[in-house]
């Protein structure tokens, strides 16, 4: 697999924008997890992230908490969930980048859960109750591993705060969408094309934005708006709670092919997507 850095390198060059699928490991079950990682990887997606269950989701919408809960009753645990990057990591070349929150991360200590995710190929960390004010000593010991932190700006952060997330955040800079958590919108806040000046007035390290997006016309929004990056996960994460398992995963497959086709022909994109 490659590192976040380069293959935003890669995409840079090619002046293309990312697409970043989020899942939740082990809904509806693992072997359909490893089904649609592959499915992604193969349908355009340049990066995974791959949600750890967890109990108490602060960050995530009613999509991907009902995912999470299935997926915890289903006695998928963080073992689990590294065992799938383990099996793949010589499959699939795009980078998968892990999103927990920090209670499993202090329970196997700091060192050992990042030496841990490194030896199984993961290659980024995305830590949503993890504070700049914390995240230093923690960043310093991921780059150790290689695994590449990425810090999320808010839509309320003040420019300084922005600046030092900039400042610290490896790989690219997660730009939240909205005030709240996950889950698909009818509309991206205009004030994102805003947030967006604001980090590129600040930074040069890639942008991603998520949270709220969850259509072709969206992510072709997000690219003309100057976006690195696309993250999509509750349209994901809904399609592959589907009862019909196969027919989950041929939707997951014709969304990310969309996502894929809009973001490389933007205007076409558009056409296609409002006829």
């Amino acid at each position: 697999m490659t590192s976040i850095s380069e293959r935003f390198k890669q995409l840079k060059d090619k002046n293309k924008c990312a697409l970043i699928p989020f899942i939740t490991a082990g809904d509806p079950d693992l072997q359909t997890t490893v089904k649609a990682i592959k499915i992604l990887a193969h349908n355009g997606a340049d990066m995974i992230e791959l949600g750890v269950p967890y109990s108490d989701p602060l960050a995530d919408g009613p999509v991907i908490q009902a995912a999470a809960t299935r997926a915890l009753k289903n006695g998928v645990c963080l073992n689990d969930v590294l065992e799938i990057v383990k099996n793949l990591q010589d499959e699939i070349s795009i980078p998968i980048i892990l999103f927990t929150y920090y209670n499993p991360i202090f329970y196997r200590g700091v060192e050992n859960f990042l030496k841990t995710i490194a030896d199984v190929g993961v290659k980024g960390l995305v830590v949503p109750d993890l504070p700049l004010e914390e995240a230093e000593s923690f960043l310093e010991i991921a780059e150790k591993f290689g695994i590449e932190v990425t810090l999320l700006v808010a839509p309320t952060s003040p420019i300084d705060r922005i600046k030092h997330i900039a400042e610290k955040s490896q790989g690219f800079i997660y730009l939240v969408s909205v005030t709240g958590v996950t889950g698909m919108r009818s509309q991206v806040e205009s004030r994102v094309e805003d947030l967006i000046s604001k980090l590129k007035s600040v930074t040069e390290k890639p942008i991603g934005v998520g949270f709220g997006i969850s259509e072709p016309n969206q992510a072709i929004q997000m690219k003309q708006w100057g976006a690195d990056g696309v993250i999509v996960g509750s349209a994901f994460v809904k399609k592959l709670a589907n009862n019909n398992r196969e027919e989950g995963l041929k939707e997951v497959e014709k969304l990310c092919h969309n996502l894929r086709e809009a973001i490389n022909n933007e205007q076409r994109g558009i056409d296609i997507f409002t006829a």
